[in-house]
């Protein structure tokens, strides 16, 4: 608040008792729970029933992409390339994360922009890790997975993994292995660490 000089008036009553304009109150930026994780850790899945767990909406990065496109993601690789289709990622997502205060599934690759990871910083980021095995499994190969569309798509999967793997540990406050545990056992997963985590800022 600045403080105005004293003038003739300066003892006078305010004029109005009034609430302060909205613009003169500090904007408190939204805040997401994000779920990020490669291909066939279920992102989406996951994201839905932690939504429905702790009472909150649930929006889905890749839904919102098509939505606004008009096209599907293979679509969007197919015609525009990859670097278009991450533009546009990253705005759908930089949109979300400033208006949305639920949780968030983002794209197994979203955290590859600069920018995506350094806007995540102000949010919880739970990372689903899935081993090779397991992700390969839950995948199948899709081809409606553009970067998985090519010729060995196993060794493809292999080394999207493990190049995204530091990344996803950057962004993230925290780590579930879901290799061995059903979409449920994931959420409960993840409660305990946010109660943990809730009960230890105490």
């Amino acid at each position: 608040m600045v403080n105005e000089p004293a003038g003739d008036d300066a003892g006078a009553p305010a004029e109005s008792a009034g609430p302060r304009p909205r613009a003169d109150r500090p904007v408190r930026p939204k805040s997401c729970l994000v779920i990020a994780g490669p291909p066939g850790s279920g992102k989406s899945t996951v994201g839905s029933l932690l939504a429905e767990r702790l009472g909150v909406s649930f929006r889905d990065s890749d839904e919102e992409i098509v939505a606004r496109a008009g096209r599907s993601i293979s679509d969007i690789f197919a015609e525009d390339g990859e670097e278009a289709f991450r533009g546009l990622e990253e705005e759908v997502i930089a949109a979300a994360l400033a208006e949305h205060d639920g949780v968030l599934s983002v794209g197994g690759g979203a955290v590859l922009r600069p920018g995506t990871r350094e806007r995540l910083r102000a949010h919880r980021v739970v990372f689903l890790n899935v081993g090779f095995a397991a992700g390969l499994r839950r995948v199948g190969l899709s081809t409606a997975r553009p970067l998985l569309a090519g010729v060995n798509p196993r060794a493809t999967y292999r080394s999207l993994l493990e190049a995204r793997l530091p990344v996803y540990r950057e962004v993230a406050t925290i780590e579930i292995d879901t290799d061995e545990r059903s979409p449920d056992e994931v959420v409960a997963a993840i409660m305990h660490e946010l109660d943990d985590r809730l009960e230890k800022a105490r």
